[in-house]
């Protein structure tokens, strides 16, 4: 399927990909762009002051984009230098 603009499938937040062929490549297309981390975070009973790789599949690194990650359950990836 072919996109021209952001879209919001699979996220609270419109965005777009980083490659003509969506190859997992993104980023989001909000007018904070990126939205902002929420530190601290919640994220499974313990608090997060930074970007973690805990709980990613991928062990790359993420923040809850608001306070509680547990029930809120929005989040983004972390610039790689984001450890």
């Amino acid at each position: 399927m072919t996109h021209y603009s952001c879209i919001s499938v699979h996220s609270d937040y419109h965005w777009c990909s980083l490659d003509k062929k969506f190859q997992g490549r993104w980023r989001y297309c909000t007018r904070t762009d990126p939205p902002a981390c929420a530190f601290p975070f919640s994220f499974k009973k313990r608090l997060f002051y930074q970007c973690t790789t805990k709980g990613y599949i991928l062990s790359r690194s993420w923040c809850s984009l608001t306070k509680n990650y547990n029930k809120d359950g929005k989040w983004k990836q972390c610039s790689p230098y984001n450890t």
